[in-house]
């Protein structure tokens, strides 16, 4: 008897299943079943380490099971690893990257900066020590002062001033709103990345206005640190929200609490980046030339510009 046709329903069924397979669940269930093995666990002993059942974790290994957050860090614990580990191509399978974060693991922050600036050195993405120096990036939210500040200090130093910006119109062919609206925040996150190697390698002296959220692509802001001596341009939230008001931007008007809220949220999660710069200098309560004055003595004390 032809036992291909002996249950062709199921057959169908079975067939259709692999075919509506979500390839990210099924590369999730192969992470999990390899970390499973080299932790040396049945699943049965996993899913006692877990509190996840036999059958849950059966279907998650096999890419048809939709497990939640909640499954997945119960999961992560038991196999004793992070829930990354799990949810990203790298890492599950990479000894030396598992390893590196061994040694990396509770660590002081100035230590892992010690780790970041020597890995730095040792690929060759650092710059010339005198030519870090000579190029001076401005960071911070907008209305912190980026664009003034920036150009009288240019202007002292007798040096380009670069509104990266302007910059990034340039290399994407549009303007900012149109890479946003039509183009999205991954495209602009690459044009902000070109357009600053192109901005590093046309001036080895130069004072660079930086976009505020340039911070949080990791890999850009790298780039900056390595080749840039870097200002952080601080202010209060009050003062961000009333300079940007000053310089005819209405928006944040609408709704004006929940606009501060979403702003104090921005300066919270991106300040602990914008402190990897060289230098902070706080403007707040300072009129332009108080702040500039400042701002010029810090930078001689700092970096003896």
């Amino acid at each position: 008897m032809d036992t291909s046709t002996a249950h062709p329903h199921k057959d169908l069924n079975t067939e259709r299943a692999e075919v509506q397979r979500e390839p990210f669940l099924v590369a999730l269930g192969e992470r999990v079943r390899s970390l499973r093995a080299r932790k040396g666990l049945t699943r049965r002993a996993l899913a006692l380490a877990s509190d996840v059942s036999e059958r849950h974790l059966a279907n998650l290994e096999l890419g048809v099971g939709n497990a939640s957050v909640l499954v997945l860090r119960q999961v992560a614990r038991a196999l004793d690893c992070e829930l990354v580990d799990l949810l990203s191509d790298e890492g599950a399978n990479a000894p030396e990257r598992l390893l590196i974060r061994e040694l990396l693991r509770g660590r002081s922050d100035d230590e892992l900066r010690r780790a970041r600036l020597a890995l730095t050195e040792l690929y060759g993405q650092a710059g010339p020590a005198d030519a870090r120096t000579a190029r001076i990036a401005l960071v911070g939210l907008r209305g912190a002062g980026k664009s003034t500040l920036g150009q009288m200090l240019a202007d002292d130093l007798n040096v380009p001033f670069v509104e990266l910006n302007r910059e990034i119109e340039r290399v994407a062919g549009c303007g900012l709103g149109e890479i946003h609206n039509l183009l999205g925040p991954t495209a602009y996150r690459r044009y902000e990345r070109r357009a600053l190697e192109e901005a590093i390698q046309l001036y080895p002296d130069a004072v660079i206005a930086t976009p505020g959220g340039l911070v949080s692509d990791p890999a850009t802001l790298n780039l900056l640190l390595s080749h840039c001596y870097t200002v952080w341009l601080r202010a209060t939230p009050q003062e961000h929200m009333s300079r940007v008001i000053e310089q005819g931007d209405l928006r944040p008007m609408a709704g004006n609490q929940e606009a501060m809220d979403d702003l104090r949220r921005i300066l919270d999660g991106r300040a602990a980046f914008y402190g990897k710069a060289d230098l902070s200098f706080d403007t707040s309560g300072k009129a332009l030339g108080e702040a500039y004055g400042g701002l010029r003595q810090a930078l001689r004390q700092q970096a003896g510009r």
